[in-house]
């Protein structure tokens, strides 16, 4: 009688685990369903990308700030440079130019230090590593071959160089740099530390590769960093929305994301209040 009893009581159980079961992928699915068409807005919340997430933007000062513009470069933005060589769909990368303009038009009069980098390797290539020259060859686009731009990301060459609309002007900084980190084997962190830089501000291309790597420099060195992601970009939009979502995970362990839109304005409120207190 009692081990019937035992046996009823674990079929009881048993049924109410599966009711709990079943109920809780109901609920489930129906959130998920909700949440369709909102994935963007729910991603921008949990990432660190939505309004809500400014206190970088909010407490910057132009005095201590930089804006870093990486790789503008023929080779990567010229159809005939090295990037379309490799394959890259190079339109995404033309369309950061002119959000990077406007920074630019803006950054320059608020007193930001403006800092331009190009990747390339001496002529020898003694600078670049085997392995790096090696994926070149097998993605097609040898590093120090000849191309319609001379040899591919030597420096000096006419590949080399940054694009008409964004070269640099007078006492702006220009970093040389032979990896994707505009901090390694560079003097970067040397000026900026001598400047008082505490905030950098990054834009250019590619964001998985070059703008990412000189990100992550930054932060382990210390940097307040806001990567600007309409003035960033790549030739595949999928990495470029991944390279922006990690950013602000574990409450912005790579620092914040903000449009040109929302830099500008907080660049112009500085100025608004600069003039009021003068």
């Amino acid at each position: 009688m009692a081990t019937q009893k035992f046996n009823e009581t674990l079929q009881m159980e048993a049924s109410r685990r599966g009711v709990l079961v079943r109920g809780s992928q109901v609920v489930a699915g129906l959130g998920v369903a909700a949440l369709i068409g909102h994935v963007d807005a729910l991603l921008s919340h949990s990432y660190g990308m939505g309004p809500a997430t400014t206190n970088l933007l909010d407490s910057l000062i132009p005095a201590r700030t930089a804006l870093l513009v990486i790789d503008m470069q023929r080779d990567f933005l010229s159809p005939k440079g090295y990037a379309a060589h490799a394959g890259l769909d190079i339109a995404p990368l033309v369309a950061a130019i002119a959000p990077i303009q406007t920074l630019l038009a803006v950054a320059r009069p608020a007193g930001l230090l403006i800092v331009h980098t190009r990747e390339g390797h001496v002529p020898d290539l003694s600078d670049c590593p085997r392995y790096k020259l090696e994926r070149s060859r097998r993605a097609g686009a040898e590093i120090g071959s000849k191309g319609p731009l001379g040899r591919l990301l030597v420096r000096g060459e006419p590949g080399h160089d940054f694009i008409d609309t964004l070269r640099p002007i007078e006492n702006e900084l220009v970093i040389d740099k032979p990896g994707y980190s505009a901090f390694v084997h560079t003097t970067l962190q040397q000026i900026l530390t001598k400047k008082g830089i505490e905030t950098l501000i990054l834009t250019g291309v590619t964001t998985e590769v070059c703008v990412s790597s000189t990100l992550r420099s930054a932060v382990d060195l210390g940097y307040r960093c806001i990567t600007v992601s309409d003035a960033s970009a790549s030739g595949d939009p999928s990495l470029h929305k991944a390279s922006l979502a990690m950013i602000g995970v574990e409450g912005g362990i790579f620092g914040e994301v903000a449009t040109t839109a929302e830099v500008v304005n907080r660049l112009a409120d500085v100025g608004s209040l600069r003039k009021e207190g003068s």
